[in-house]
């Protein structure tokens, strides 16, 4: 049976968008060590380097397979624009006692069968290590991800855009449905598989906080453990070309309208904005807003604002012209 999130009239009135570096950064150090997470991050997994001294076991022992990950590693984030310092000063405030309680619940579960020489030295000062997670994910985030950080965070913003406009235009069904193929909705219900959902969860006026994430593929994670507010994490669309470095367009449609706006038209599988499209065809910003403007004009691009941002994504005709074009 799927495990299943009630929700309430104030819940639906409190669901919310919000990126996580804190996140991104743990769930990076996890897929150092899960290959299975591995298969779309391989050009980033070529390139990581960390400090040969640091020693990453304290935080591989709170990444069981299967088991509890400490919810304290990653509070859920209280704005959308929440930074990697906004989270790690959460993390270094959470009390001991919370701590040791999720500690507790991660290290001494009867599965792991963990000796006490293992759990005692986290267990025995949960402030020291609480405070030695902090020192570690922050050299983690400056070697692993902050270099990458635009690019994910391109990824996650584009992800969240495009879902708040299935929300405008077909409704929270739609939304929470599209988010990943485990989700069914139901009545007051979201039904979710997989082994990381609880078996009844009612989230009693407090909202859900809808988190896309680059590096958790192909899991989908409910964070559910009080005093966090719920949250539930999912593979951010677009992720299989996170990493992937922009080819030639199909000649075929360079020479029709020629090759700065066939690579636009061919980039465009996933939403970008102006800035984050001249960066990754490295184009002039100018550039890269005239031609869109052109392609939009044209109906080969839709484009739609989220904020201060103009999202483009190719357009059923856009998408149909590449296909055309493109060798078989």
């Amino acid at each position: 049976m799927p495990g299943q999130v009630v929700f309430e009239h104030e819940d639906l009135l409190r669901c919310r968008f919000a990126v996580s570096p804190l996140w991104e950064t743990l769930a990076a150090v996890h897929t150092l060590f899960e290959p299975h997470r591995q298969s779309f991050h391989l050009p980033w997994l070529r390139a990581a380097r960390l400090p040969e001294q640091l020693d990453l076991t304290p935080i591989r022992l709170l990444l069981p397979r299967p088991g509890y990950v400490p919810d304290f590693l990653t509070p859920p984030p209280d704005s959308p624009l929440t930074s990697f310092e906004d989270g790690i000063a959460r993390l270094r405030t959470t009390s001991p006692d919370r701590v040791d309680h999720e500690l507790r619940l991660s290290l001494l579960a009867p599965h792991r069968r963990l000796p006490p020489a293992t759990t005692e030295p986290l267990l025995s000062d949960p402030a020291a290590t609480r405070d030695t997670m902090a020192d570690l994910l922050t050299s983690c985030w400056n070697d692993l991800v902050r270099p990458h950080w635009p690019r994910l965070r391109s990824l996650l913003d584009a992800d969240i855009a495009l879902r708040s406009r299935v929300l405008a235009l077909e409704g929270l069904e739609a939304l929470m449905t599209g988010l990943d193929d485990r989700l069914r909705w139901e009545g007051d219900t979201l039904n979710m598989a997989g082994p990381s959902a609880p078996e009844r969860l009612h989230l009693g006026n407090r909202g859900l906080v809808l988190m896309p994430s680059a590096f958790i593929w192909p899991e989908l994670i409910l964070i559910s453990e009080e005093p966090w507010q719920p949250t539930l994490v999912y593979p951010a669309r677009g992720v299989g070309d996170l990493w992937t470095t922009p080819g030639s367009p199909p000649e075929a449609l360079a020479k029709v309208m020629g090759r700065t706006r066939a690579r636009i038209l061919t980039r465009l599988n996933t939403p970008q904005t102006t800035r984050d499209l001249a960066r990754i065809l490295d184009l002039a910003p100018a550039t890269a807003s005239s031609s869109l403007t052109a392609l939009r004009d044209a109906g080969l691009l839709e484009s739609w604002r989220a904020g201060r941002e103009v999202f483009y994504t190719r357009s059923p005709l856009g998408s149909a012209l590449v296909a055309e074009c493109s060798p078989l």
